[in-house]
């Protein structure tokens, strides 16, 4: 946002910041979403080169509809369905720790 609406938004008693300002997330709630962001980014990409959702479903024993929650980012999935269908699309260990190193 540049900085004169800024200073117009303001001036008109809006309050500008980030969502994690408007949500009162701590560093570590923070960090978090943006590492299931990412895990969930990370899988869409692997599994859309290998296979369908259907398929990823199959092999990690779950349904359609939650594999594209995990691809969405869904906050109702968590982080250990992303990394076991990471490992089912053949992710590393390594490859998995570097998405969430690159994460924050």
């Amino acid at each position: 946002m540049d900085q004169l609406k800024k200073k117009h938004l303001e001036s008109q008693g809006w309050k500008i910041g980030t969502v994690s300002d408007f949500l009162e997330l701590t560093p570590e709630e923070n960090a978090l979403i943006e590492i299931k962001l990412a895990l969930s980014r990370s899988l869409k990409a692997r599994r859309q080169k290998m296979m369908t959702q259907v398929e990823l479903a199959e092999k990690i024993h779950s349904s359609q509809p939650r594999v594209a929650k995990a691809e969405n980012g869904d906050a109702s999935v968590s982080i250990e369905l992303l990394i076991q269908a990471m490992l089912v699309t053949g992710a590393t260990l390594q490859e998995i720790g570097t998405v969430i190193a690159e994460a924050g």
